[in-house]
């Protein structure tokens, strides 16, 4: 781990990631929108998924898979789903329907749900069961009618995560073939609205190249976690916390912001400890490599950094953590106090780890159920209120130049003037 002080910060620090519109990843797009599951089928095998002719698990698989998950595995499965369950029902809570009057016309949304859902769950470097129910629970709260998930080499904890959770659908393909399908459909499946999940830098780029033809949450990157802890704070549990992190992938990344260099060494010799016994050493000693440690002067000084970085995973170790923690603005998600461990999130705490990475987080929250419904808005016009909205909408009209929208303004206006004589 890179350690600098606050004045002599890396620029690499900020370094974002360019999602490219891959060229081989635009191939077997249009190979699968033109050859549906002939080409899906085909990647597949080249990309080392097996020789795959039936992609949707059946019920019997499916219940197979779920059998040889052991009960421990499957219960804290079910723990995970019922808080993310509870904690998508109550941000649902918070939305409402609204029906208002403005100038005697009645104006209003309704909250409906998207009627379909596809899920990708990824399965390269490990089985991600814990991704299967951030994504599929919060789309079955929302009342999404059918939810597909996808997920490469798939594993029965991850079917029983994805048939738990709701998915309407299980298929065994990643990878590009697997958002292309759920985007454009094939002879076997049939197309989704919306496209949500983490994934590499490939299936990104496909979901970059897809939206339009469906939706999609958002383009992630490689995780990160930005942990800021003073001298209070344990150091054994701040070491954990970044190789935690470090472990996802080689691209993975970790900053730790802390106030001296002596606590910031102790973080460093912890975590090397650590990593000697890691099963996952191999990726988790590269990410850490690159890491950064940053020594600053105060909490302004951290501040200042946080919300610039604007991380996936913003872990606040220090004194008073909930008292200042509305001084941070950009953050996927907010770990406030040493107990909250990023990995909480991860897994079963309720709240999501589908979320923001690349500084995304100055524009959009993680995924949520709110991901998974439409607010739309609608109007009725009453006659008893028409004379003043025509006569501004003709005027605006006639500024713009687009007569026939002041003719359409017109005629109604007219009418009424007419009826009323």
């Amino acid at each position: 781990m890179k350690i600098f002080n606050y004045q002599n910060i890396d620029k690499s620090f900020f370094e974002k990631i360019e999602f490219e519109n891959i060229q081989s990843v635009k191939e077997i797009i249009d190979d699968v929108r033109k050859n549906g599951d002939k080409a899906i089928r085909e990647y597949t095998k080249k990309f080392g998924d097996g020789d795959i002719q039936n992609f949707r698990l059946t019920e019997k698989e499916i219940k197979e898979a779920i059998d040889s998950v052991d009960k421990k595995t499957i219960e804290a499965i079910e723990f995970g789903i019922k808080n993310v369950r509870e904690f998508s029902m109550a941000q649902l809570s918070g939305l409402k329907e609204i029906e208002v009057n403005i100038n005697g016309n009645i104006l209003g949304h309704k909250i409906i749900p998207i009627e379909s859902a596809g899920c990708y769950i990824p399965g390269g470097n490990y089985p991600l069961p814990s991704s299967a129910i951030m994504t599929i629970v919060p789309a079955k709260t929302a009342g999404v009618k059918r939810v597909i998930a996808m997920s490469p080499k798939i594993q029965p904890v991850t079917i029983a995560a994805a048939f738990l959770s709701g998915a309407d659908e299980i298929y065994r393909i990643g990878g590009v073939q697997a958002i292309a399908a759920m985007a454009y459909g094939s002879e076997s499946i049939e197309k989704v609205n919306k496209i949500t999940g983490p994934g590499n830098k490939f299936v990104t780029s496909a979901k970059k190249q897809v939206y339009g033809e469906c939706g999609i949450d958002f383009l992630a990157g490689p995780s990160e976690v930005l942990i800021i802890a003073d001298d209070s704070s344990n150091p054994d549990f701040v070491a954990a916390d970044i190789l935690a992190q470090c472990e996802h992938d080689k691209d993975a990344r970790a900053f730790l912001i802390c106030f001296s260099e002596e606590f910031a060494k102790k973080v460093d010799k912890k975590a090397k400890e650590y990593i000697t016994a890691l099963p996952t050493k191999n990726i988790a000693e590269i990410s850490y490599e690159k890491s950064f440690a940053v020594i600053v002067d105060s909490l302004e000084e951290a501040i200042i950094l946080a919300d610039r970085k604007a991380p996936e995973h913003l872990e606040l170790c220090i004194n008073n953590a909930q008292k200042v923690s509305n001084k941070f603005k950009n953050y996927g998600s907010l770990f406030i106090g040493s107990y909250s461990a990023e990995v909480f999130g991860d897994y079963v705490s309720g709240t999501n780890h589908t979320l923001p990475t690349n500084q995304v987080a100055k524009y959009s929250g993680g995924l949520s159920v709110f991901d998974y419904i439409k607010i739309q808005t609608y109007q009725i016009i009453n006659k008893s209120a028409l004379a003043q909205t025509a006569q501004n909408a003709s005027t605006l009209a006639k500024n713009e130049g687009l007569l026939a929208h002041k003719l359409a303004s017109d005629v109604r206006l007219r009418e009424v003037s007419f009826m009323n004589e």
